[in-house]
């Protein structure tokens, strides 16, 4: 997506808001796209303004939560952006933003010319995650444009040429021919198309070091499928496996099922709707005070308004659960008789969620939550916990070789809220978040269908509803599930040392 972003569609702005940021696979594609837009950007005789910022706590943020980074510092090791001799045609500048002590930019997203936004998951390091990206067009992107605006905060040094111009008038105009916007572009492929033309066309994968950058967005839909696609005497398994272990340290086997053409996987899901639908941004600022005050925020009010007004049923994934608001929305939507699905990553962010007064891990919470309800309420209610597209079971975070990292939210099958907000303590009361609010069935049923298409969370990682933990065949829990700790101490104990890990893990702090 950055590289159709990038050199297609990208002109005179881009601004691309992240949390963590750290060498890898994804920094070394947005690397090198920067240095292609330059040199496009030259080629025109033009040049290009890029904004970027992302979340690297330090004793600075103290004194101001906005620090500008200078390019000695952006193009050192720990970040290894482009320094501005590598491109001489863009105006970059990058700004590190922490509200301390807990008031994390978790915020993903970006913005290019004021006529294109996407929101993801998504941060700029390679892991085992499985993400989600919705990619906007259309009055929504000032929406999003001034969400960046906000969140830079800063005198903006150049200032951005699509100040005076809004993405409901088109944003900024273009001298050559661009791709057609939202509702010129005719109906989207259906995925069994996708996954017939990326076999027939058979493309190589784009990589720093092997660039390939199509002209429009279903070319790069077309080849990113072909990197899925099994080559020859490969199976649609071992072609699955092979892709999601590309960004993991440590590559697990296949050991699901062998995958129909019918059900293959597919990074891309094009949709398409006869007319536009309400839709709007649905964030939270960065709120850094230890405690757990600002919670009436647009995000969680969202959250809950869908839950409270929900008739038929609730769908959420989530890397995991545990916000006590969201805990008695459920229960209270269970009780009047709406059936709630929820999928959450087995062992995510353990160590973090142990600590006092982070709600637990989802294994503990689920226990909890199963424990509270009534048998009628039991039945309307299903756990699961998130199953590789490759494998048979899930497998916990803590070995990093199958994890999920999506945030969605359906309801009634027709409203629909995506973005960075994780359904934990953290994002509920302490990070800077952004996410999209829809009302659109067309929408709503292709992103569930992405989801049951590209995991086998459905078929092998529902819960045993005694506790709300998975087992096994053998009635085994999964190889390194947590123990609740015995005490506040001893959770004080296990979470710290399991941050001071994690962040050592990513390099430091």
């Amino acid at each position: 997506m950055s590289a159709y972003l990038l050199h297609v569609q990208c002109l005179k702005e881009v601004i691309l808001i992240t949390c963590s940021w750290s060498p890898s696979l994804a920094q070394k594609l947005i690397s090198e796209a920067l240095k292609e837009l330059s040199r496009r950007a030259g080629q025109r005789n033009e040049r290009v303004i890029v904004k970027i910022m992302y979340d690297k706590a330090g004793a600075a943020n103290v004194m101001n939560p906005r620090q500008n980074v200078q390019p000695k510092a952006f193009a050192g090791e720990k970040i290894q952006l482009p320094l501005p001799t590598e491109v001489p045609h863009l105006d970059l500048e990058v700004c590190n933003l922490h509200v301390p002590l807990l008031g994390t930019l978790h915020a993903k997203f970006m913005v290019v010319d004021r006529k294109v936004a996407v929101i993801e998951s998504n941060n700029t390091e390679d892991n085992d995650n499985v993400e989600m990206m919705t990619h906007f067009e259309g009055p929504i992107v000032d929406s999003i444009y001034d969400t960046a605006l906000i969140t830079w905060g800063l005198h903006l040094n150049p200032p951005l040429p699509s100040a005076n111009t809004s993405a409901t008038v088109g944003g900024l105009h273009a001298d050559r021919q661009q791709e057609p916007l939202h509702m010129d572009r005719g109906q989207a492929r259906e995925q069994h198309e996708i996954v017939r033309d990326g076999e027939a066309a058979q493309l190589p994968e784009h990589m720093p070091d092997d660039p390939h950058y199509d002209d429009d967005l279903p070319g790069e839909i077309t080849r990113m499928q072909s990197a899925y696609s099994p080559k020859p005497n490969e199976s649609r398994l071992q072609a699955t496996n092979r892709q999601l272990n590309l960004a993991c340290k440590k590559k697990a086997d296949p050991s699901g099922p062998e995958i129909s053409d019918e059900e293959a996987f597919t990074p891309y899901i094009p949709a398409s709707t006869p007319a536009p639908f309400p839709i709007a941004v649905v964030s939270r600022l960065p709120y850094g005070t230890p405690n757990n005050h600002n919670v009436f925020v647009p995000q969680n009010e969202a959250w809950l308004s869908c839950i409270r007004n929900a008739k038929r049923d609730v769908f959420i994934q989530t890397p995991d659960l545990n916000a006590t608001p969201l805990t008695q929305a459920i229960v209270a939507a269970l009780k009047r008789g709406v059936a709630v699905t929820y999928y959450v990553c087995l062992g995510y962010n353990d160590a973090g969620e142990l600590m006092p007064g982070q709600g637990g891990t989802n294994e503990m919470f689920a226990t909890k939550l199963v424990e509270s309800l009534s048998p009628f309420q039991r039945d309307l209610l299903t756990i699961c916990y998130y199953v590789g597209k490759d494998q048979a079971h899930p497998i916990h975070n803590s070995f990093k070789q199958r994890s999920c990292h999506v945030k969605l939210l359906i309801a009634d099958g027709h409203i629909g809220i995506q973005g960075s907000g994780n359904q934990d303590t953290q994002s509920w009361y302490h990070s800077q978040e952004i996410n999209v609010m829809i009302d659109s069935e067309e929408v709503c049923r292709k992103w569930r269908e992405g989801i049951e298409r590209n995991q086998n969370t459905a078929k092998f990682g529902k819960a045993d509803m005694r506790d709300g933990v998975w087992r096994d065949a053998n009635g085994n829990k999964a190889e390194g599930s947590t123990e609740e700790p015995s005490s506040k101490a001893a959770g004080w104990v296990t979470g710290v040392k399991g941050m001071v890990k994690k962040m050592q893990d990513k390099g430091g702090f």
